[in-house]
């Protein structure tokens, strides 16, 4: 079965269509357990995401604030699996066919296998990967089966990538760009910063691919804001904060809901 990078494309065709940027929620597999992150999953498309991106859970992240450490540390001493993840990308796009990517650093791929982990997510109905740490330079083997399989390989660009070093993650990169708005962690921020709007600037001079923007927003004067200029408003800490915060499960759904409401409506805004 072919992994569905195709859809990707279209979905962020489809919201620049629009005159929009397309919103990207982030949450991670097995938080607050394995059937009710899937259950956030479908809670946030049904409040107007249109990619959702499964984070894989990881004892040592670079990218990751304090909030989705948490939940990540939740979901572990869960018994969160590769499995559990590759289950929650295929009901939560069986249910919504809406385009499903992991984000994940290299290592657990690494140890489980490239040919079986992308062959998965493919059967799964993934559209791609997300994967901050693996260097470009490094990355053929990845490519060569992702390529094979139909799934996208997403790279992250920072305020620090030079122009010439911009121009060689694009060119390997596929489904879009993650422009990383500033130096840091995740997590929410009162202001996104100029930072981001020079790096897609920056970045769409080295590529036709779509340049989505990701770290600190969490509202939707922010969304509106990043709409303004990037093709995709990449949002996660603020979903996870959502649910760490609620009482319960369902009150957790629910506030996620109503976020990705507030947030897709900041996307129409610009």
């Amino acid at each position: 079965m072919s992994g569905n990078i195709e859809l990707l494309s279209t979905t962020l065709a489809a919201a620049k269509a629009e005159d929009r940027a397309a919103l990207i929620a982030y949450l991670p597999a097995g938080f607050p357990t394995v059937d009710g992150g899937i259950e956030a999953v479908k809670a946030v498309i049904a409040g107007g995401a249109d990619v959702v991106e499964i984070g894989l859970p990881h004892s040592d992240p670079v990218l990751d604030g304090p909030v989705i450490q948490t939940a990540d540390d939740i979901a572990l001493r869960g018994g969160v699996r590769i499995a559990d993840v590759m289950r929650t990308v295929r009901e939560a796009y069986e249910a919504t066919g809406v385009p499903i990517l992991v984000m994940t650093y290299w290592n657990p791929i690494d140890r489980y296998g490239v040919e079986r982990f992308t062959a998965e997510l493919a059967e799964a109905g993934g559209a791609g990967c997300i994967l901050p740490d693996l260097p470009v330079q490094e990355s053929a083997l990845w490519r060569e089966h992702a390529d094979k399989h139909g799934l996208a390989t997403v790279f992250v660009v920072a305020p620090s990538s030079q122009d010439a070093r911009l121009a060689t993650i694009t060119a390997a990169g596929s489904g879009f760009v993650y422009a990383a708005s500033l130096m840091g962690v995740t997590g929410t921020r009162a202001s996104v910063g100029a930072q981001a709007q020079e790096l897609v600037g920056r970045t769409r001079a080295t590529t036709d691919l779509p340049v989505c923007v990701g770290l600190g927003v969490s509202d939707a004067d922010q969304a509106a804001e990043v709409a303004g200029f990037a093709d995709g408003v990449i949002v996660g800490s603020a979903f996870v904060k959502a649910m760490l915060d609620a009482p319960d499960e369902a009150a957790g759904l629910d506030a996620v809901r109503s976020l990705a409401g507030e947030l897709a409506q900041g996307v129409r805004k610009r």
